[in-house]
This record gives C-alpha cells, structure tokens and sequence, in this order.
C-alpha cells in the first residue's frame, strides 16, 4: 500500500462510520417515563442527597470507580514532538480504546490548553472528584515528573505518568527473567541507559528499587555519559551521573551485562555488543526502530537475550502489558494512590507470568509449537488472555498491604471471576486470528474480486501479511477497482473466461470430467463449467494451484456450494459437511451451528456437527464448552426436536466423555451460568461459561445468528464450512470488507492446519 494510500485509510477509520474512536452509552433503561424520572429529575435527587452526605457513597452511584481520565497537554505526543492539545486528541482517545478492550474501564480523554505546570495541576485537581484515576500522556519532561509527583500528592485518587512507569514496569520484569536466564545478580550487573527522558528514568529508577546499584549504572542523553562534572544537569540527571571518566557510548558499553535503550535507532552497533559481557541482556526499546536492528545483534551474539518494542521480534516491552490491569486493580479497591508497591507488584506478577505454561490460545496465536520460559520468552504476549487475571489481583494486594485501600477484595475466587468476565466485550480473537494467519501467509483465491469489497478486503489481507491473494473476476474491472482504491501489489488476476486462460481451463475440464463422466459431465459440459468462477476457483485449489477458496459474496448459496461438495469432497473420515459461525458478544465468543447447510438433521448428524464444531473451536485455541438448545430442559418436552437433542447428547457422553456438552437446555439456561447452577445443578456444564450451541434445525441456527448480528451489532465470523477436504469457504451475502478479512484469515488458518495434517 503507497503512503498516500494508507494516510487516507488512517484518516477514514478516524472520520467513518462516525468521528473518533470511543463514545458514552447510557448503561441504565431509558425507554419509559418512569425510566427517564428515575435517570434525571426527580429521581436522581435521592443519590445525590446520599452523597451529600457521604462522598465515599459516589462510588456505588456513579460510575466514579470504573472511570479514568485520560489527560495530555500535546506537549510530547509518541514520535511527532509538541502538536498542541487538539492534534493529541486521536492518541488520548486510542489509548481510551485500550483501556477498554484490555480491562473494561471507561475512559474521558481530556486535552488541557496550557504548558504552564501550575495551570495544567490546579485544572487536574479541579476535575479530579469526576473519576476514579488519572492517566497522564505524552507530557514533555522534566515538567512530566513535577506534574505527576505533585498530583499524587495532592490528590487522594491514582495517578500515573504511564509515558514513565509503564516501560520502566514492563521492561523490569524482562529485566527480573533475563538475569535469572544468565545467571546474574542485580546487585552486580553493570546498566548502560541509553536515553535520560521520562520513561529512561522511571525505568533507572524501579531497577534500582529491586537492587541495582547507582555505582554500576551509566546513563547517556543526546550529548554522551552524564557525569558528575557536568553542569548542565536537571534534578533527574543528576540522580544517575556517573563518576567514571568516559564520555561515549562505545566506551560505556565495554564490560556492560545490561543494554538499556530508550534512545534513538541504529546507535548500538555490533562492534559495542561484542564489547559486554558473557550473556549480554540488550532492550532495545526505541520506535519503530530499535538501537540495533533485532537481527543484526542476534547474528552477532548468539548468547545475547534480546527485547525489542516491536511485536514482530521475540520479547516485545508494550506498554499495553500493563496500564490496563495496573489501574483496574487500583480502581478495584478505590486505592488513593499507585504506589511503588503497587507498580512492583505488577513487576513480579508479569514476570511469573512468563513462567507458567502457555495456554494453547497463545501458542496458536504466535503459530508457536510451545512457549516456555526462555530467551525469547521473558514477558507474557500482549494476547495472553491470562494478564486480566494476574496483574490486577497481584496490584490490589499491594495496594491493600500498603494500606491505600479503601474497599479491600474479600473473596479473591470472585474476583478472578468478575475479571475474566469484564473480557467477554473484547475481540482479542479477531487480533490472534489475523496474527495467527500472519505467521504462515496461504494463496487465498477470491472468486469475486471484481466486487469492491471484496477486492478491498484482498488488498487489506495482502497489506496485513496475512494472505497471498489471487484474484478471480474481470481483468478490467479489477485493474481499474484496483488504482481507484490504490492497490498497486503484484499480484495474480485470473479472468476464467479469457482465452490467456485457455490452457489451464482445458486441464482443469479434463480432470473434472474424469471425476465426474460417469455422474453425468460430459467432456463439453466440463468445459463450460471451467468458464465458471467458482469451479475454476475450486479447481484451483483441488490441483494445487491456490491454498483456500473464498466465494458467495454476490452469489447465492447453492451456487457457491455445490462445486466444492463436487470438486473438493468430504475430509477423510467425514459423514457430513456443515456450518458454524462465530458471533463476536458481549459475554465472549460464541459458536453457532449447523447455520448455513443441514436442513434436518438427525441426532447421528447431530453428533457428528457437534464433533466437528468443537474442532474447529479447537483450532482457534480454545476449549469447546457445548450446550445442546431447544425449546425445552432436560426432558421437559418430548417433541421430536427435543428427543433428537437428548439422543445425540446420550451418544456423546457415552463415546466421547471428554467432550464438554450437555442439553436439551433453552437458550438462557445455557448461557446465564447461576440460572443453570441453581434449577439444573447436575449439568456437565456446571462451573463452565458456554461457547458453542448447537441448534435442532436449519432455521433456528440461521435465525438466531442473524439476529444476534442485527440486534446487537455483534461482529460474525462465517459461515466456516466444515468437513471439507480442502479449505473452501462460503462469504456472507453482502459482507462486509472487516467480515470478508476475516473469513480471509480463517482460511488461511484451516489451510494451516490441514497442512500440519496432510489433508
């Protein structure tokens, strides 16, 4: 994709459908009168009198305790300097965006129009008892660490500088793991930090709180080592200037166990690496580009432990590790501060983290066979679904130790519960799908690449890495929809009714009527039916010639079908081919089936969509937790739906007892967890949140997924068709190009996967 080309994608994500990235939406009823007396007047006056008289009362009637402000003076916005408030407004909101995909917390970004440090304090602390933390971002220093030190202690409600104390807490618990990797104590190892602003002394700062010692650090700004002669020294400096006689880099690097770098690219070079010591420990932490090139130091040093700040190396220090679940446990025990406890605590459960076994999740989603504790495995990926869990109950403790709790946690099962569900509103699936297809990029053959969308969503999966597309469709249509829409890669276009095509037609006729000449084809038929798109396109894909098939955007469904059930066949051991899709909720994943193929099926097809459904959940990396639904629980009904549904369940606990499934159940019961504990407290599914239903019928599959889609915006994953010998997949009708993207990445996981096995 050109530059111009994605500066206009970047500007139209931010300005359609609507303006920005995040928005209020009233969390009580609203459609009555009633509902509207009881919101604002008079109802509302009841709260506030109780709060009059009790501020601490704020906390159970607003939304105090689960909202941040986000808040920047545009003073020091990522890589592009002081642009002013207004300009920092698309990064205020993003990281607002973060908050609430990683932990659920509500966020008001707020831009305040002053670089006066006693204006920017005094607005804080006049809007202070709005929420229940304060972030601040990309404020310069060293008026960054007054701001911060001075609203801490002024205010009685977190406050964090995470431009500062999220690299250094993130970047500590790498540091914790790779000694403990080389065999090294804190208390010995010589630092070199390579940078002196915000984050470079926050980061000196928490390594020294866990033992390393101010005579082994050497810290360089833009003008070399900072020493102790120096004289143009600000208050931070002069905490970390040295008093060895050395002035460069290069100098400071010889004998050096730790590499420190929040500095500027491509300073570090393989002569200054080969200077450290045995099992150097080198973060090189600048972006987009690092001090030294990830290759580059592994290639000179092979005992080296490197982390980067980028997510396609080993060992990425993202910040994202942390703020999220730092504030969510302060917020949870309305802690009046983050304190150094607090962020430690954070240090070592990130650090532990990294030597527990990985879920299967997280391994899929790196296309890993098995992370483990290692060199290239120092810090948890941002995807582990885990980090909700451990960090925030790991900083509540601390904050309840170091007595800033206000409502200290009682029962820590609970918790740990209520925070995995916080998680059910975020699509970290979709992110590991796309990285997952990035790891092993397939030939993906879209059939209709002469439509817009679809042409789109090629070029989307083509710039993302994560297909190699082919398209099939009008040669003339797709060059012009391809420079409308600035598609300028080098890729396949295949016209099947061109005769430059005529070649590869003939063959691929000739191998369907040898399959099918005693089915009816003749040899002429064959040949017209190559003139096709989507026989050719599974034609493609049955000789080889493309890895996965994409089709049924324009097109209705038998059509797209019927030539993969002729060309491609059932997988090996297969009895029946169906359908599942995966419907983004807001209680998490969920899988629907058979919602595109079986009309009737019986309790034995049943059995076997069920079987094949949780394999497919299992290749996203999750464990399948199933309830048969119906109009009716356990027996309640003897209707032929429901005897069907019991038949297959009985099958599936007999011979497949490992299998997490359970029903006849209604629709409620199988999702609301305490409704089914408490009528239906025998229930294989007890204990368990449900990800997968599987339905009686065509209709009530088709149906429900359908409608959960338009009621609820929730975002569809299908319909993936499994069963099939090869990876051919059927689009929505009219998908969209995010849908279209990620049936894109779906095929190209199957082909993955079928790939491991051979098929």
């Amino acid at each position: 994709m050109s530059k111009q080309s994605k500066r206009r994608e970047a500007l139209l994500y931010h300005s359609k459908p609507q303006p920005g990235k995040i928005k209020v939406v009233p969390t009580k009823k609203y459609a009555t009168q009633r509902d509207l007396s009881l919101a604002y007047s008079p109802g509302v006056a009841e709260p506030c009198l109780e709060i009059e008289k009790d501020k601490a009362l704020v906390y159970k009637y607003t939304t105090k305790g689960n909202l941040v402000a986000v808040i920047s003076n545009g003073t020091a916005v990522l890589g592009l300097g002081n642009i002013g408030p207004e300009a920092s407004k698309p990064v205020m909101e993003g990281k607002g965006l973060l908050f609430k995909i990683f932990a659920d917390i509500d966020v008001f970004d707020i831009e305040v129009d002053t670089e006066n440090i006693d204006e920017f304090i005094q607005t804080v602390k006049m809007i202070a008892p709005t929420f229940g933390g304060i972030n601040l971002e990309d404020i310069k220093a060293p008026e960054a660490f007054e701001i911060e030190t001075r609203l801490k202690e002024e205010l009685d409600i977190p406050v964090m500088h995470d431009d500062q104390h999220g690299t250094a807490i993130i970047s500590a618990a790498a540091l914790l793991n790779a000694l403990e990797l080389s065999k090294k104590k804190i208390d010995k190892v010589k630092i070199v930090v390579s940078g002196a602003g915000a984050a470079a002394i926050s980061c000196t700062r928490l390594y020294q709180s866990f033992g390393a010692l101010a005579e082994n650090i050497v810290m360089l700004d833009s003008k070399g080592v900072i020493r102790k002669d120096r004289k143009d020294l600000t208050t931070q400096k002069a905490e970390f200037a040295t008093t060895r006689k050395i002035d460069t880099l290069e100098e400071a690097m010889k004998d050096a166990d730790v590499f420190i770098g929040l500095s500027t690219a491509g300073i570090v070079t393989p002569k200054m690496l080969k200077s450290m010591t045995k099992n150097p420990i080198v973060f090189a932490m600048a972006n987009p580009d690092p001090e030294i090139e990830y290759q580059l130091a592994i290639d000179t040093r092979d005992d080296i432990i490197m982390a980067t700040g980028r997510s396609d190396h080993p060992n990425q220090v993202n910040n994202v590790l942390g703020f999220p679940f730092i504030f969510r446990g302060a917020l949870d025990v309305r802690a009046t501060k983050i304190n150094e406890a607090m962020k430690k605590a954070a240090v070592i459960a990130l650090a532990n983290l990294s030597k527990e076994p990985v879920p299967e999740f997280v391994n899929l989603a790196y296309n890993e066979t098995r992370l483990a504790f290692s060199k290239d495995y120092i810090i948890p990926k941002p995807f582990d679904p885990r980090l909700i869990a451990v960090v925030p109950p790991a900083v509540a403790k601390a904050a309840m130790e170091s007595g800033v709790a206000q409502e200290p946690i009682k029962n820590w099962q609970k918790y740990e519960e209520e925070l995995l569900d916080r998680m059910g509103s975020d699509n970290k699936i979709v992110r590991l799908l796309f990285n997952r297809a990035k790891t092993n990029p397939k030939r993906v053959v879209y059939a209709e690449a002469d439509q817009l969308r679809v042409l789109k969503a090629a070029q989307v999966a083509h710039d993302e890495g994560i297909a190699k597309p082919i398209l099939l469709g009008r040669k003339e249509t797709i060059k012009k929809l391809m420079e409308e829409i600035e598609f300028d890669a080098d890729v396949p276009i295949i016209d099947p009714k061109s005769e430059e095509e005529e070649e590869k037609k003939n063959k691929y006729a000739a191998t369907y009527w040898k399959q099918r000449k005693r089915r009816g084809i003749t040899e002429l038929a064959a040949q017209k039916l190559m003139r096709e798109r989507n026989y050719y396109a599974a034609m493609m894909v049955n000789e080889g010639d493309a890895d996965a098939m994409l089709s049924g955007f324009s097109s209705n469904y038998p059509s797209v079908v019927k030539p993969m059930i002729e060309l491609i066949g059932m997988a090996k051991g297969a009895s029946r081919i169906a359908a599942t899709n995966l419907m983004m909720t807001d209680l998490g994943p969920l899988f629907l089936s058979d919602t595109a193929i079986n009309e009737n099926p019986s309790s034995e097809d049943l059995v076997n969509i069920t079987r094949m459904t949780g394999k497919v959940i299992k290749m996203f990396g999750m464990e399948p937790v199933i309830a048969m639904v119906s109009y009716s629980n356990f027996g309640s009904s003897n209707s032929i739906s429901s005897s069907k549904l019991r038949e297959a369940v009985s099958h599936l606990h007999e011979h497949y007892p490992d299998l997490i499934v359970d029903g006849e159940l209604q629709t409620d019961f199988a999702l609301n967890r305490q409704m089914r504990k408490e009528i239906f407290p025998f229930s294989k599914l007890n204990g368990k949140k449900v990800n997968t239903l599987i339905f009686p019928n065509l209709d009530a599959a088709n149906i429900t997924y359908k409608l959960i889609k338009e009621l609820n915006k929730a975002e569809s994953i299908g319909p993936i068709i499994m069963g099939m010998r090869k990876p051919v997949h059927v689009l929505q009708l009219d998908a969209s190009v995010d849908e279209i993207v990620n049936m894109t990445a779906v095929a190209v996981i199957d082909a993955q996967e079928k790939k491991k096995r051979n098929l």
